[in-house]
């Protein structure tokens, strides 16, 4: 991958593989970013189809206004802001000064490991 991707893994961790994570991104000069979920579920419950659709469509594409992102997607704008609310206090989406809607990564990876109990 080039050194020059900025890339967030969305998974899920324990506090040992938590500390790991934090080690390797110290030492990858914040090209990496991590936002871990207590549970799959929790995880999964944040990325819905519609939500992942939202990620499509900022990604490249620079910052937006909510109005914009529901326009470009067909969508009720209450239900695009409540998704963008969800994925923003996730930390997968960010406003910027001006209260548009950026996605501050290239790539998003999903890193879940599902085992019996």
């Amino acid at each position: 991958m080039d050194a020059h991707i900025r890339t967030v893994t969305l998974g899920v961790a324990d506090r040992k593989e938590l500390s790991r994570r934090t080690a390797q991104a110290a030492r990858s000069r914040g090209q990496n970013a991590f936002i871990n979920f207590a549970t799959p579920d929790l995880l999964f419950k944040l990325l819905t189809t519609k939500r992942r659709e939202i990620l499509s469509a900022l990604t490249g594409a620079g910052p937006l206004s909510i109005r914009e992102i529901s326009r470009r997607m067909e969508r009720d704008i209450k239900a695009v802001h409540g998704d963008v609310i969800m994925l923003l206090t996730a930390g997968v989406l960010r406003k910027n000064e001006d209260g548009q809607i950026e996605l501050p990564f290239d790539a998003i990876r999903v890193d879940v490991v599902l085992r019996a109990e």
